[in-house]
């Protein structure tokens, strides 16, 4: 029996809608598996990369300096914490082998483990022999094949970094994949609702064809992707159900279709966060050995002065987890940024804020202006001779002060108009390989976030630089007084 030829109207419309109803759920529950995955997927790569990029500091770095201070009398071993970074080396490639799901990625990770015995039988060699009063010479020797074990180690680490945003890079083209299968299924949807609403007009009478003719219109509009069209619910009780069932499944795609860009926006921004959190690691180590190095020439003033710095600048890039702060709460992280490469850099930095008061109480995203301060520190007045000169400025971009513009310019040491372009297309198109950005890690990271965070409502980084004559930073955004996040 055809369910679409039998003579009761009611009948033929409920059968439809339950045929609606089932079609509907295959597409959201595909949605929401597939978003499940991929977000572990995801979050795995994120930590796996993140625990490999620590590691990869203490074997590159810590421990080699942990032991040098150990074979130079400084310390002894019992006092140092060798070990204790070698059990968090241990620990963390155990997490990786279990986050991570690639066999060549596990692969990597075994050879990185094994690196990391032969480390530790090393390091635990060169202590017998410091007991046993073995020479220094002997004892550098040993350093020195522990060093090149460090640096395997660093190597291996790298490339599973290397092949960890490759496997990122493969669930991206899942996602997208996902995203045409999911369209098709939407475009059938579609296509079905339309066929039960043609059917509808040929089975009735006239006094039933306007709504009926109402709702094809409202199937050929969501076709062309017009997901905000309603149809009128008739008066006829035998087509209400479906008109209003009709109304629902728009909602649904709407919903569908919003929800797929918001976690893809959602992405986006963790992707950022996680940039973020790698840009200046140097920072903080210059800044605390520069605090051992007062304490240690007993400049109680200033060791008081760049730790209060210190503090402030870590609390307000904290934010208790808030992406949006005040413009003051942003000025005065770089004020504190500022005070801290001052004490650095007495003698080559003068710097200088100026922003007018009214301005201060505007909501801005948090982090933008320090890496450009710092980019404009360390690519532009370390590399000039003499004294250099920075200026961190605010204002309304017009009368109508609907827009704020910062500027960030120094005098140092300026690029070549070749180089000039070469930054601009790096900061606006990235690179496959991170490692290619390193001297515009930070433009592209404040330009991509910029973009993200205010679309249309700003150009992103604009860049002025003329070889010996210094440069100048500055970008557009839109006076928001408050931002619920």
């Amino acid at each position: 029996m055809n369910i679409f030829k039998t003579k009761s109207l009611k009948k033929t419309l409920q059968i439809s809608y339950i045929f609606l109803i089932g079609i509907m759920i295959v597409p959201t529950v595909y949605s929401v598996i597939v978003t499940q995955v991929h977000t572990q997927q995801y979050n795995n790569i994120i930590t796996n990369v993140s625990n490999a990029n620590k590691i990869n500091q203490i074997a590159k770095k810590d421990i080699p300096n942990e032991l040098w201070e150990i074979v130079c009398g400084k310390k002894e071993f019992s006092s140092s914490r060798q070990n204790e970074m070698l059990d968090t080396i241990y620990f963390e490639i155990t997490d990786m082998q279990r986050n991570s799901k690639n066999r060549k990625n596990h692969e990597k990770l075994e050879v990185a483990y094994r690196a990391y015995t032969t480390l530790r039988k090393n390091i635990e060699k060169l202590e017998l022999q410091i007991k046993d009063g073995t020479s220094v010479t002997q004892n550098e020797a040993s350093l020195d094949e522990i060093r090149t074990i460090t640096a395997l180690f660093s190597d291996i680490m790298q490339d599973f970094i290397l092949s960890e945003i490759e496997t990122a890079n493969e669930t991206n083209r899942s996602i997208k994949k996902s995203s045409i299968i999911l369209s098709i299924l939407q475009i059938i949807i579609v296509l079905f609702s339309f066929a039960v609403s043609l059917n509808g007009y040929v089975t009735v009478s006239n006094k039933i064809h306007k709504p009926l003719a109402d709702m094809k219109q409202l199937s050929t509009e969501i076709s062309h992707g017009n997901l905000l069209a309603r149809t009128k619910v008739p008066d006829v009780e035998e087509l209400m159900p479906l008109a209003r069932n009709m109304n629902f499944m728009a909602e649904q795609i709407d919903i569908l279709f919003r929800k797929n860009m918001e976690e893809q926006k959602n992405f986006q921004k963790a992707e950022v966060k996680a940039l973020q959190a790698q840009i200046t690691p140097h920072f903080l180590y210059n800044t605390f050995d520069t605090i051992i190095w007062l304490a240690e020439e007993e400049e109680t003033d200033k060791v008081v002065n760049i730790t209060k710095a210190f503090s402030e600048f870590l609390r307000i890039s904290l934010s208790r987890g808030h992406e949006w702060i005040t413009v003051q709460q942003e000025l005065d992280h770089i004020r504190n940024y500022l005070k801290i490469q001052k004490i650095r850099y007495n003698d080559i930095l003068n710097y200088e804020i100026s922003v007018s008061p009214e301005l201060e109480n505007f909501k801005i995203i948090k982090l933008v202006l320090q890496p450009l301060v710092e980019n404009a520190i360390y690519h532009g007045i370390k590399n000039k001779r003499g004294r250099g000169n920075l200026k961190v400025t605010a204002e309304y971009k017009s009368d109508e002060k609907d827009a704020i513009i910062f500027t960030v310019e120094d005098d140092g040491a300026g690029f070549t108009k070749e180089r000039l372009d070469q930054v601009n297309q790096e900061m606006n198109n990235g690179s496959e390989d991170a490692e290619n950005l390193s001297s515009v890690y930070g433009l592209y990271n404040v330009n991509k976030k910029l973009k993200l965070y205010y679309g249309e409502r700003t150009e992103g980084l604009k860049i002025e630089s003329e070889l010996g004559k210094g440069s100048k930073i500055s970008f557009e955004i839109p006076c928001i007084d408050d931002f619920a996040e």
